[in-house]
């Protein structure tokens, strides 16, 4: 059936993620091929301290992303999209979404780039027994309670981003078990919340009198496969405000990005993981067993399907270098010459290739906002150098990418060198790696890894919902995910393998050295914004 007939026949199945800085939907066929797609661009705000979004950008944001999809349908076959055969929800992970009885938000969206929960987190993480990130929603919300915030008493429903767009257009409160992960810790063999920790949690508060326990206000957490709801007539209203789409589409469960990461580069399996670098970065090592004991540079998640996975969680990563291009694209423009900033990328990545081994002693601290893994609850981007260092475009430009992913490998050198973690494969995506085969060398060195990449990794986390989505629907075999993905989706493609040379190897371990010693100037940076 060609892509015109699959749309046609309601065969089509449509994910939609909203990423950091973009709401992207991908339109597949029963073959799990994007056929169409469509995005909308759209920027946290700092308010009142904290990162946000408000409920109106998420809302404009979703129905102008679908309608730039319907659009591309509509120039591509003709045709309009009245039935789909399932849809996917993803978003960012984490944060803090709480809802009183009526539906109400009760303060902003609070998204995982807020820092501000380091007393909670720190508690928590000692009641557990388990590192508990400041991100996480338990972290939000427990630290909302030592704050005092009125708020917390009138909560009926606390949930993610993901979790909410899923409710409104579905009517359920649930969410996928990789997601669920990142409010309060599951447990991988019931594939629901930790009920010790959730005991421990409602003793914690006990004292305060709240109407409420923990269950009573969280979503119900949900594999990969089942079926979590349907398009109701008030969703479909929501998600396509020209009234064409029809009600009654099955949706897959709600995931966080880095479900859907594993997902788009097929490291759902156990000894597999990805790296996604984007606005911020992260990687998923599917592990065998768990760890010999809580790190606070590791997090605990899951996989869509509930294997225990260990994240190392980024808040900054490609921010700084775009900030960097468009220096060079106004230079460009200054000159009168004309603009691609597709070439700007091309010539500025491949030109870092050129660079030392070791950047030269050049050093970036891509900090646009806190980073946890180095203990900083807030950001100072800032580019380091001494007078005699080798200071050219090659070394400036693989000195940033370096910094994009020195966070990175400064938390899985613990998984790697420390818990002797064995990983069969590892896959690159995100934006880091659109340039072909620069980032993913950077990466390679940065964890002496062989880095893959595939033709698909482009496609991102939109994609891997479309494909959870198409589980739903499309799974006659009833066979478990890894084994769905492997032989419906990849058929054996596991992309283009890049090995890092000693010497990249030894010049990354330099850079990061550097990196670590010279931590202390960005520390200071940081206290100095904190101080005007």
């Amino acid at each position: 059936m060609d892509a015109k007939s699959t749309i046609q026949a309601g065969k089509a199945i449509l994910g939609i993620e909203f990423g950091s800085t973009r709401i992207k939907a991908v339109l597949i066929d029963e073959e799990n091929n994007p056929i169409a797609q469509g995005s909308h661009t759209w920027e946290n705000q700092l308010v009142d301290g904290l990162w946000t979004y408000s409920i109106g950008a998420i809302w404009f944001g979703l129905q102008d992303c679908y309608a730039n999809l319907r659009k591309n349908v509509l120039e591509k076959y003709d045709i309009e999209i009245e039935k789909l055969a399932s849809i996917g929800i993803s978003a960012m992970m984490h944060g803090y979404m709480p809802f009183n009885e009526k539906g109400e938000i009760l303060v902003p969206f609070r998204t995982w780039r807020n820092t501000n929960t380091g007393k909670a987190a720190a508690k928590l993480s000692e009641l557990f027994v388990y590192n508990i990130p400041l991100r996480w929603s338990i972290s939000h919300l427990y630290e909302a309670i030592l704050d005092n915030e009125e708020h917390v008493k009138d909560i009926t429903f606390l949930t993610t981003l993901a979790g909410y767009i899923h409710w409104q257009l579905t009517g359920q409160k649930v969410l996928g078990i990789g997601d669920a992960s990142g409010m309060i810790p599951v447990d991988p063999n019931t594939k629901t919340y930790d009920a010790t920790m959730v005991e421990k949690f409602d003793k914690l508060i006990e004292p305060y009198g709240f109407g409420w326990k923990l269950l009573d206000i969280l979503p119900k957490s949900i594999v990969a496969g089942e079926n979590a709801g349907f398009l109701t007539p008030n969703g479909a209203q929501l998600l396509d405000i020209s009234g064409h789409l029809n009600p009654g589409i099955p949706l897959c469960p709600p995931e966080g990005d880095a479900g859907t990461g594993m997902v788009a580069t097929n490291a759902v399996k156990q000894r597999t993981g990805n790296v996604s670098a984007g606005t911020s970065s992260f990687s998923m090592i599917v592990l065998e067993k768990e760890l010999s004991k809580p790190y606070e540079k590791i997090d605990m998640v899951t996989t869509p399907d509930g294997s225990l996975v260990a994240m190392v969680h980024c808040n900054n990563c490609t921010s700084d270098i775009n900030a960097w291009v468009n220096i060079f694209k106004e230079y460009q423009e200054l000159l009168g010459v004309p603009v691609n900033m597709g070439e700007i990328y091309t010539k500025l990545f491949n030109k870092a290739l050129e660079g030392a081994p070791d950047c030269g002693g050049l050093m970036s601290y891509n900090y646009v906002s806190g980073e946890p893994v180095t203990g900083l609850a807030d950001g100072r981007p800032l580019f380091v150098r001494s007078a005699n260092e080798k200071f050219n475009l090659a070394n400036f430009m693989r000195a940033h990418l370096y910094g994009a992913i020195g966070v990175l490998k400064l938390g899985n050198d613990i998984l790697l060198k420390e818990e002797q973690v064995k990983v069969d494969r590892i896959t690159g995506h995100g934006g880091y790696f659109t340039t072909k085969g620069v980032g993913q060398r950077m990466l390679a060195a940065a964890l002496n890894s062989p880095i893959s990449v595939m033709e698909t990794a482009g496609e991102g986390g939109a994609w891997g919902i479309a494909l959870l989505a198409s589980y739903v629907v499309n799974n006659d075999k009833k066979l478990n995910l890894a084994d769905w993905l492997d032989e419906k989706v990849f058929a054996g493609n596991a992309g283009v393998e890049v090995a890092p040379t000693p010497e990249e190897v030894a010049g990354f371990n330099a850079y990061i050295e550097n990196y670590k010693a010279c931590l202390p100037i960005e520390e200071a940076a940081v206290v100095s914004k904190k101080s005007e």
